[in-house]
């Protein structure tokens, strides 16, 4: 892996290189080993949070990795192209817009002790901006290549903290075109549905039940590449305990082999459906 400006990166795809790379400020990174129609994030994986903001945040260590979503980048980590943040939500949220992607609370609770600098909301914002650059960049590139391109959107949430049963994967679809995408996500709803955890886990999966794809990233690709399919996908953190941060790491790898299955078998049905 190199270290990239962005302007670097930006090159990079646009001469369509086979490259991994972290931006040069470590606050993502995108690997690109064949140019493909499909693409998988994990915006939400991150847990960087920069030594400026330590002093002043009242969120442990441990309320911020409650928020996160850890693992979702390795579930993903064997496809073609993956793009994935490395800082913490509370630095900066990449599924917001610029305009609330830094919080003044986060779940309810105050997050600073005093009221953020002007210097370190500009430090943030320049982060999220640039990584916007290069996710715009890339699904330019693979649309000029293959006219419609499929995105996974990965994310976790946490079950426990719902008051009813929850499904294990939810997909978002409230700012997707349902009309010509809708026999598509049901198809990748099912296919989830299906999958086979171990420790006795019973796989189900609903659409727009706990989350309904409001995110920026979801958001920002629809609004901008009108030939994208960008599957917003949450997994409850079945794969985890949520209350003592440990991993569950036979559940996190069976997640990451299925996906190994599944998305090439939906990048298939993508690629084969007149949408």
């Amino acid at each position: 892996m190199r270290k990239c400006s962005i302007e670097d990166i930006i090159g990079l795809i646009d001469r369509e290189t086979h490259f991994e790379a972290v931006s040069e400020d470590y606050s993502f990174t995108i690997k690109i080993e064949k140019y493909v129609p499909f693409v998988c994030g994990a915006v939400h994986d991150g847990h960087q949070f920069r030594k400026s903001l330590w002093e002043n945040c009242l969120h442990t260590e441990y309320e911020r990795w409650y928020e996160e979503d850890p693992c979702t980048k390795q579930m993903i980590q064997g496809f073609p192209i993956v793009i994935a943040g490395c800082d913490s939500r509370f630095e900066y949220d990449l599924n917001r817009p610029p305009e609330t992607a830094i919080f003044d609370t986060a779940w309810g609770k105050q997050l600073w002790k005093e009221t953020l600098p002007e210097k370190e909301k500009q430090h943030s914002l320049a982060k999220h901006e640039n990584f916007y650059k290069v996710v715009h960049a890339l699904i330019a590139k693979l649309e000029s290549k293959f006219q419609k391109v499929i995105v996974f959107d990965m994310h976790s949430y946490n079950w426990k903290r719902w008051d009813r049963e929850v499904p294990v994967w939810n997909l978002g679809t409230t700012n997707i075109d349902n009309s010509r995408f809708g026999d598509l996500v049901e198809r990748w709803r099912l296919m989830l549905e299906n999958m086979k955890l171990p420790n006795g886990i019973v796989t189900t999966s609903k659409i727009n039940d706990t989350f309904q794809g409001n995110g920026q990233f979801l958001k920002y690709i629809t609004k901008n590449f009108k030939n994208t399919l960008v599957l917003a996908t949450e997994i409850s953190k079945i794969y985890c305990d949520e209350l003592t941060g440990i991993i569950f790491p036979e559940v996190v790898k069976s997640v990451e082999d299925q996906l190994k299955v599944l998305i090439p078998e939906m990048v298939s049905a993508f690629e084969e459906a007149n949408v």
